[in-house]
């Protein structure tokens, strides 16, 4: 019977490496640096690419850049278990995923590329994005609409030889600094849903791309925002610019946002634990009315929700990134992507709202990380879809296993069983 929880030894040995480098070099990188860790390595200060390229390069030293891609790539093509318990470790971390090479957005973009990019696409795109250099944006949801695709408006039109982009673009990460934009654009609009709209790869230079407002998350120095409201106003791009096939816009963005979803519920993970291990230091750090924190039942309460919710957590993401693996199909997982997309942001809100409610004011302020964990948790529930969708989803995939019942009463309706049995056991009829 195979049924195991232990991790190989020698990726153990890259675990414990990459968590002790986070919480001895990259968490300094962190309180020095909080808010330029999307910034592209051209606009970083010279000091800053002093400390941080060395950094870099003792990551790439140990075979862990950019592990969500194959070796061909440059990656370990570790899959989605492995890569799980690795980003729980960066994840603790604002610039752990930068220095390791897989921050989003452009994880997701380099896995579209390298999934479905032409040899002419991966060389003048994905080639210097895996380096680190460069930055890019991923350009899907719209002002009218969020995330439903179903009343995007951007369009692509063919004219000639070139497609021309025109509409807006709402919330496109990273827009200020990006290289090249990933577009999704209704092409076909008479077309199902699902075949409506293709991707296209827009470098940042192409006339016609308007960033009219650069919006900062709660936490963020509103002259930091990186989430972008554009206008794409008759962009004009060549027919080689299509990523993956025309009208398949569905297909490539599912490769990027089924495994995105596993690796942001383990990085959310992470600073859930990091918000349980700053709760637990409080508890037995702080004295008020004569004994410790810890010793409060109200705290140990806390505490012990947050260990409980951290652990059931774990498990159902392992158990998502495994079956991933195993399977090699996002839709036959999508239930369970579904419902850890779903918890991802109700463990971070809750963890940081206790671990701010031990620290008391001082977990309010700037002076400890949880006002920005506890900003993490409100917007996962709305990244990559709202949770409420994702709730329909685990819903609907849970009843396709059911069937109503037959007859009158429910299959558990005692009375009828109980005739069921004594008329099978016994040889006797039995009035319900």
């Amino acid at each position: 019977m195979a049924w195991d929880f232990t991790t190989e030894p020698e990726f153990q040995a890259k675990l414990d490496w990459a968590s002790g480098f986070v919480e001895d070099k990259v968490y300094k990188v962190d309180v020095l640096w909080p808010h330029d860790n999307y910034k592209p390595t051209k606009d970083l200060t010279q000091q800053q690419k002093d400390v941080i390229a060395p950094l870099k390069d003792e990551v790439k030293k140990q075979g862990l850049w950019a592990c969500h891609l194959g070796p061909e790539l440059g990656g370990q093509g570790y899959g989605q278990l492995k890569l799980a318990m690795l980003n729980e470790i960066l994840g603790k971390s604002v610039w752990g995923p930068r220095l390791f090479g897989t921050q989003a957005p452009d994880t997701g973009n380099a896995e579209i590329l390298a999934h479905f990019g032409t040899d002419e696409q991966k060389a003048r795109y994905l080639e210097p994005l895996l380096s680190g250099d460069i930055v890019s944006c991923f350009s899907m949801t719209e002002p009218q609409g969020g995330a439903d695709p179903g009343v995007f408006a951007t369009t692509a039109t063919r004219d000639g030889d070139d497609w021309v982009i025109s509409g807006q673009k709402f919330f496109s990460s990273n827009a200020r600094f990006a290289s090249f934009f990933i577009v999704m654009a209704v092409t076909d609009p008479d077309a199902p849903v699902l075949k409506r709209m293709t991707m296209f790869l827009v470098p940042a230079e192409t006339p016609g791309i308007n960033i009219l407002r650069n919006l900062a998350h709660w936490g963020e120095p509103e002259d930091a925002g990186t989430e972008a409201l554009i206008e794409y106003d008759q962009v004009r791009v060549p027919a080689d610019a299509v990523l993956g096939a025309v009208g398949n816009a569905f297909g490539v963005a599912q490769v990027r946002l089924g495994g995105g979803r596993v690796h942001h519920a383990m990085r959310t993970l992470g600073n859930a634990q990091r918000c349980l291990d700053m709760m637990a230091e409080r508890a037995l750090s702080r004295v008020t009315k004569g004994e410790k924190l810890a010793e409060k039942q109200a705290v140990q309460n806390m505490i012990a929700d947050s260990y409980i919710e951290i652990a059931q957590f774990r498990l159902l993401v392992l158990h998502t990134a495994w079956q991933i693996d195993v399977y090699q199909d996002y839709n036959r997982v999508r239930k369970d992507i579904a419902a850890i997309k779903v918890l991802t942001s109700r463990v971070m809100e809750s963890g940081a709202r206790r671990a701010i409610q031990i620290h008391g004011a001082l977990g309010t302020t700037y002076d400890l990380p949880l006002t920005r964990m506890l900003a993490s948790g409100l917007m996962l529930a709305l990244a990559d879809g709202p949770t409420e969708v994702h709730q329909t989803t685990v819903a609907k995939q849970v009843l396709r296993g059911y069937k109503p019942a037959d007859g009158l009463w429910p299959s558990e309706y005692i009375p009828a069983r109980r005739a069921e049995a004594a008329a099978e056991l016994l040889g006797e009829k039995f009035k319900i």
